[in-house]
C-alpha cells in the first residue's frame, strides 16, 4: 500500500504501483455503456449497437450509435456519449483531410492509429482526462478490417469483437459462434442474438442500430424497417 491514494486520483499520473486511476475510471464508464459489436465477413464488416434507456418522449431518430466516417469506414462507441460524438467528429475530420490531400480513402488501420494517438494525448497531460469510451472502427481497404480502441488508447485488430456492458459474455458468444466463412446475414443474426442475451431486454427497431460496410456499396446504415426483419 501507499499513503494518500487520492493524490494520484486528481490527475493523470502513475501511482507508485504503476496504475493510472483516471484511465481505470474511464474503462469502468465503458463497462457501463451500451453494448456494441463488430463482425468481419469475407467481403464486409457488420456493426451493431444497442441504444438502451430511451426516454418515452424522445425521438429515436435523434439517438445514433453507428456513424459513417468515410465511404468505406464506419464506427461505433460505448461509454460517455459526449466523448463518443467528439471523437467521431475528429475521426471524420481526419479522413476528409486525408481525402483532400491524397484523393483517396484512408486505410482503416491508419484511421485507428491516428485516433489512438489522439486519445493517448489525454492520458499523459495534467488538466485533462482520458476519453471515457471504447471504439470499434470497421471498414474495407484491401480487405474487411475491424479495430478496437480502448480508453488507455491502445488499438488492436479483430475478426469479431464487442465493447461495452457484457463484453465478456459477448466475447464468449462471438468466440463460439464466429467462423471465417460467416456471411452478412449470419453475422447480423449472431450480433442480434448476442445483444439480446447480454441485455436481457426486448429489442425493437428503435433501440438497436445496424450498419454494414461492403466492397460494392460502402457504408450502409439500416432503416428501422430493415432492422425489424432481423428481430
Amino acid at each position: 500500500m501507499y499513503p494518500n491514494v487520492q493524490a494520484y486520483d486528481r490527475g493523470v499520473m502513475f501511482s507508485p504501483d504503476g496504475r493510472l486511476f483516471q484511465v481505470e475510471y474511464a474503462k469502468e464508464a465503458v463497462r457501463k455503456g451500451a453494448t456494441s459489436i463488430g463482425i468481419t465477413t469475407n467481403d464486409a464488416v457488420v456493426l451493431l449497437a444497442h441504444k438502451p434507456n430511451l426516454d418515452p418522449l424522445a425521438l429515436p431518430s435523434t439517438s445514433q450509435k453507428i456513424f459513417r466516417i468515410d465511404s468505406y469506414i464506419g464506427a461505433t462507441y460505448s461509454g460517455l456519449v459526449s466523448d463518443g460524438l467528439h471523437v467521431i467528429n475528429t475521426m471524420r475530420g481526419k479522413t476528409q483531410s486525408h481525402r483532400m490531400v491524397y484523393d483517396e480513402t484512408e486505410s482503416v488501420e491508419s484511421v485507428a492509429k491516428e485516433i489512438s494517438e489522439e486519445m493517448q494525448m489525454a492520458t499523459q497531460y495534467g488538466g485533462i482526462r482520458p476519453y471515457a469510451i471504447s471504439l470499434l472502427i470497421g471498414g474495407i481497404d484491401s480487405k474487411p478490417r475491424l479495430f478496437e480502441i480502448e480508453p488507455g488508447a491502445s488499438y488492436l485488430g479483430y475478426m469479431a469483437d464487442a465493447i461495452g456492458s457484457g463484453k465478456k459474455l459477448a466475447g464468449d458468444m462471438l468466440l463460439k459462434g464466429y467462423k471465417e466463412s460467416i456471411n452478412i446475414d449470419e453475422a447480423i443474426n449472431l450480433g442480434v442474438s448476442i445483444i439480446k442475451k447480454v441485455n436481457e431486454a426486448k429489442l425493437t427497431e428503435n433501440n438497436i442500430d445496424i450498419a454494414t460496410i461492403k466492397k460494392d456499396v460502402g457504408f450502409e446504415a439500416f432503416s428501422p424497417d430493415k432492422i425489424l426483419k432481423y428481430l
